[in-house]
């Protein structure tokens, strides 16, 4: 008898059929909500304070530092031990983080040096956090819905990428402290959640800890051309592009906006990505999967040069957006490829290597954008940011071949 086709809408929603996965997706949504809310706040916290793009910059480089120096010990860990344990413990502690905010606001003890204090606590919490639930949604799954549970993660992220900056900067309109008691509520919620999760399987790392089982992440990603330069893509096209940390300097002296006018330029990404990757989940990318990223990271480049040079709030808007639709396509297809083609007992080291990589692209990125901008001026920072993020999809596209051939989404070229 014939297996039944599913149809459109079946295929749309098939990671969901997975009980287990709803509630890790429903986790990660209350979790990356809250976590934009903990980052618009401070973000606008401190330049509330020093009215300095620099100390914008140090906000992201604080809670990278934490990944970049544990991440041999998380990605073991993640391998070793129960992903949804981690996940869940992880939350908690990031609530305990946007609770301490709560009250060294309310108190009046809040200052610069403070907020990096708890920042650098809440970057441990998140090295622990990324490659444990990263790694997680494979044992969740069957291969055949992967690519539709990769999809529907970025939604979450996505939706809480729109929907959290606009909370915070609404949140923080009313109180800084409403803003982190928001947060750390949601935080826990979704801690609580993780650790509901069924246990799954797991082929978990069995080798007594030692360098060479710790640094094995790092030589699966180098023997492996097509992660190695998913990986590094990410790295350098975000790295040079980013331009999130400058977004309040835009909303205050540029566009003229307030918290709220923040709040929309943060979301406007998410808006991009969520109506991209809710696309994605009902017409997944069958063919072509190599040319199609390197083309978006170029456009992801394009369009944050035409941010930078808008002075209209409209364009700046939808330039924003455009640049969340085209990473959305190109993080689609690095996360899918990246999980795919590495070996479960693996996947929480690759994953930590990952994490640092995505990271320094993110944090170190929002560092390179403040220093710049204090250097050279705010858009000149964002413009040549946008023209390297360009010149990196090109350079990548013929230093990795494999990659570039890369058609299908399902382990095989």
């Amino acid at each position: 008898m014939d297996r039944p086709v599913p149809t459109a809408r079946a295929e749309r929603y098939a990671a969901f059929r997975h009980h287990a996965y709803l509630r890790f997706w429903a986790a990660r949504l209350l979790i990356n909500f809250a976590t934009q809310i903990v980052s618009v706040a401070v973000g606008w916290l401190v330049y509330d304070l020093t009215r300095d793009p620099f100390k914008l910059g140090l906000v992201g480089i604080v809670q990278f530092i934490p990944s970049l120096l544990l991440f041999l010990v998380t990605g073991a860990v993640a391998d070793r031990f129960g992903r949804r344990l981690i996940m869940g413990l992880a939350a908690l502690l990031e609530a305990a983080c946007a609770a301490t905010l709560l009250v060294l606001t309310w108190s009046g003890a809040i200052s610069a040096p403070t907020i990096f204090l708890v920042l650098a606590v809440f970057g441990v919490a998140r090295a622990f956090f990324s490659p444990a639930s990263a790694s997680l949604v494979a044992n969740l799954v069957p291969t055949d819905d992967f690519a539709n549970a990769i999809a529907w993660n970025s939604s979450a992220s996505q939706v809480a990428t729109i929907a959290g900056p606009t909370a915070g900067g609404l949140l923080y309109g009313l109180s800084p402290t409403v803003a982190f008691a928001t947060a750390a509520i949601m935080m826990t919620a979704g801690g609580l959640l993780a650790l509901s999760i069924p246990k799954p399987e797991q082929q978990s790392e069995v080798e007594k800890p030692s360098l060479e089982v710790l640094f094995a992440g790092f030589r699966y990603i180098r023997g492996e051309k097509i992660v190695l330069g998913a990986i590094s893509l990410d790295l350098f096209a975000v790295l040079l592009g980013g331009a999130i940390a400058l977004l309040p300097v835009y909303a205050r002296d540029i566009l003229d906006l307030g918290p709220w006018g923040l709040g929309l330029l943060r979301s406007a990404p998410g808006i991009g990505s969520l109506a991209v990757a809710v696309w994605l989940a009902g017409h997944p990318v069958r063919d072509s999967a190599g040319v199609i990223m390197f083309i978006c990271v170029g456009l992801f480049g394009f369009f944050t040069v035409v941010f930078g040079l808008s002075t209209i709030t409209w364009l700046s808007v939808a330039a924003l957006a455009l640049t969340g639709a085209a990473d959305m396509i190109s993080v689609y297809v690095r996360e899918t490829l990246i999980q795919l083609w590495t070996p479960d007992h693996l996947r929480g080291r690759v994953n930590a290597v990952n994490m640092v990589f995505i990271g320094a692209s993110n944090e170190v990125g929002e560092f390179r954008a403040g220093t710049m901008a204090a250097l050279i001026g705010t858009v000149p920072a964002v413009v040549v940011g946008g023209v390297g993020a360009i010149a990196v999809a090109a350079l990548w596209a013929g230093l990795f071949p494999a990659l570039r051939k890369v058609r299908r989404l399902d382990g095989r070229i």
